[in-house]
């Protein structure tokens, strides 16, 4: 098997980690930066102590803090635009994976071009961006870690990846002190994002040694924390769990891939405005359950990673006992599991799936052929 694998090229991880990032943008010979945040990140504070610490390093720094939650193409071509004619060294950004995802874009539009269009096309991303610095605020996407970036196309009601491994950052800080105000609701759904990736990457037809590494890895930690960090938001040693296990899912993104799960939550994000992970937790158990008879082997190793059953157990009987733990796991943390709550009715779904089957780049690395019918089965399940 021949695999590629891209990460980031510094990572500084522990708590009051955040404290070396004057350190080393000053290394990187970076005077200026723009500082990419979002509204919620803005006003938990989170911004404020970054600007104390360029201010005390002599860097300058302009600051975007309207990134929305789902950033539609045109938002990220518009605060390109309203800062286009500063100039910058670096762009750091703090937040989720929609600040990242565009943090990650705006650095690749300055040197490829302010045609963020035109970064759709395969292949449209040259060379890297300026450099980059990703502080994740939540332990979901992984996207520091990824060489995608995500933005809606409303015309399409649809969620697109622009991928490259140009847009991989140049260094991530892993600080789990920038997550402990993160709401329980939140703190769920994102965690169960992270594990969808895990478990996804492990399944799919480019799962590879290093993408399993990882996985397994990201696996058990979040059953062991999630839990811990749901309730308690307090608990750092949960907290640096979940960011690690989020960071472990990127780096599996970045080798191997999502499959279905996220084909069919993508037109969810993207026509419906369901938040990411809960479109993933919605969806991890029911399509899990529609592939087992082709990965049950590759079920059972998550399943003894997850400390759901002992290796004793066959591997049929380890899938089912996973299916089950996700089912339970998603409920246990209060995330919504019916379509109909966000006003989906079945006459919708055909639509849901012809969208869904668009999907093309992930829906090859599921472990079985999955059709526009069988995605229509599925959402059913959920109405």
């Amino acid at each position: 098997m021949i695999c590629s694998y891209g990460m980031p090229g510094i990572l500084v991880s522990g708590p009051g980690s955040i404290s070396r990032l004057t350190e080393h943008l000053t290394d990187k010979g970076i005077k200026s930066v723009l500082l990419a945040a979002d509204r919620g990140v803005h006003l938990a504070g989170l911004i404020e102590p970054v600007k104390k610490m360029l201010e005390d390093g002599g860097i300058k720094y302009s600051v975007v803090t309207d990134i929305p939650p789902e950033p539609e193409i045109d938002d990220v071509e518009r605060i390109y635009l309203e800062h286009s004619k500063e100039k910058f060294d670096a762009v750091v950004g703090i937040g989720g994976g929609s600040v990242m995802d565009t943090a990650k874009l705006l650095c690749a539009m300055i040197t490829n071009g302010e045609d963020i269009h035109a970064l759709l096309t395969p292949g449209a991303v040259k060379e890297r961006g300026v450099y980059s610095v990703m502080i994740p605020t939540t332990a979901g996407t992984g996207s520091e870690a990824t060489p995608n970036a995500i933005v809606l196309i409303p015309e399409q009601e649809l969620k697109v990846g622009i991928v490259s491994t140009y847009l991989i950052p140049d260094a991530v800080i892993l600080d789990p002190e920038m997550t402990t105000g993160l709401p329980p609701a939140i703190t769920a759904s994102t965690g169960m994002d992270a594990l969808t990736h895990a478990v996804e990457c492990y399944i799919s037809k480019k799962a590879n040694p290093f993408s399993d590494m990882y996985a397994l890895r990201a696996v058990g930690l979040i059953y062991s924390s999630i839990k811990k960090a749901y309730t308690d938001g307090a608990d750092i040693n949960a907290r640096y769990d979940m960011l690690l296990a989020s960071f472990f899912g990127g780096m599996c993104i970045a080798s191997s891939g999502t499959a279905a799960v996220h084909a069919m939550a993508y037109p969810l994000g993207g026509k419906y405005h369901i938040p990411h992970g809960i479109s993933n937790a919605m969806l991890l158990a029911e399509v899990m359950d529609f592939n087992k008879d082709a990965c049950a082997d590759r079920l059972f190793d998550i399943a003894l990673a997850a400390g759901i059953c002992d290796k004793d157990v066959n591997e049929y009987t380890a899938a089912e006992l996973l299916i089950e733990s996700l089912r339970e796991l998603t409920k246990s943390l209060q995330i919504p599991r019916r379509l109909g709550d966000y006003g989906i009715k079945e006459d919708d779904l055909t639509e849901l799936s012809l969208l869904a089957a668009k999907v093309t780049r992930l829906l090859v690395n599921n472990p079985k052929e999955i059709s526009a019918d069988d995605m229509f089965r599925l959402y059913k399940k959920l109405i």
